[in-house]
């Protein structure tokens, strides 16, 4: 369960209680931001003060999330305080003042020498996206951004080369293009996507909240881009079969 704290506004000291936002985890924990009380008023957007940087409990992996934030009834944006470098709870099947299974001869007999084939257990399946409701631009690239996570690319951040429209993220071996307006992408667009991820030897695959006019996605089809739409619950949807394949797999 996520922590709550109160939350007074600068502006127009209104009081607020914020609950932490949950992400799940690569290991599939639940994990969120540790909050502190208190907050600041955000009169401009920087990028890298957008997200902050939580370690998981269960598994010790450092990962970006989106800075928890608030938007107070007066209009002010409120940038939640964060306790830097403190491990965010997460949910373990074995709580910590549980005493450890104990061990069954069989155990010990595995221990002693390499399991076969049929006794390494089945990877677990993959948890469902967990969306985030899509009200501005800035939640379209953080829903894109948990989604490419979500696939298994990690160390998410902004590109190096602004795209032409929309925002531009990176990962390892990846080159995405979010695409926030409400004009559909053109074929321009995707032909602008294909050759930065050519020249960066990278993949890449375009998120559009619009969608994409018919033009685009035989080009996209044309050079291998797989499509996303982004609808406004924060749930990305395929479009084409690249994309397709690339989320079921």
């Amino acid at each position: 369960m996520s922590e709550s704290v109160p939350v007074r506004c600068p502006a127009c000291r209104r009081e607020h209680l914020y609950a932490a936002p949950t992400y799940p985890c690569a290991c599939g924990a639940p994990i969120s931001p540790p909050l502190e009380p208190g907050a600041r008023a955000v009169t401009h957007q920087v990028w890298e003060e957008a997200w902050v940087t939580v370690e998981c409990a269960l598994c010790g992996r450092r990962s970006e999330w989106p800075h928890p934030e608030l938007g107070c009834a007066c209009g002010t944006v409120l940038r939640i305080a964060v306790t830097a470098d403190v491990p965010a709870a997460a949910e373990s099947p074995v709580s910590a003042g549980s005493p450890a299974p104990a061990e069954t001869p069989r155990d010990r007999s595995l221990s002693a020498g390499s399991p076969t084939p049929s006794e390494i257990p089945a990877a677990p399946p993959r948890r469902a996206f967990q969306p985030i409701t899509i009200r501005t631009a800035r939640d379209a690239v953080t829903v894109a951004a948990l989604y490419l996570r979500w696939l298994g690319y990690q160390d998410i951040r902004r590109a190096d080369q602004r795209p032409p429209s929309g925002i531009g993220l990176a990962a390892r071996g990846l080159l995405a293009q979010v695409d926030p307006t409400v004009r559909p992408a053109s074929p321009r667009d995707v032909e602008c996507l294909w050759l930065t991820a050519m020249t960066e030897s990278a993949h890449c695959v375009y998120f559009s909240l619009a969608g994409y006019t018919t033009e685009a996605r035989a080009r996209a089809d044309t050079l291998g881009v797989p499509l996303f739409v982004l609808d406004l619950t924060g749930t990305p949807q395929a479009v084409n079969a690249l994309a397709d394949e690339l989320g079921t797999t």
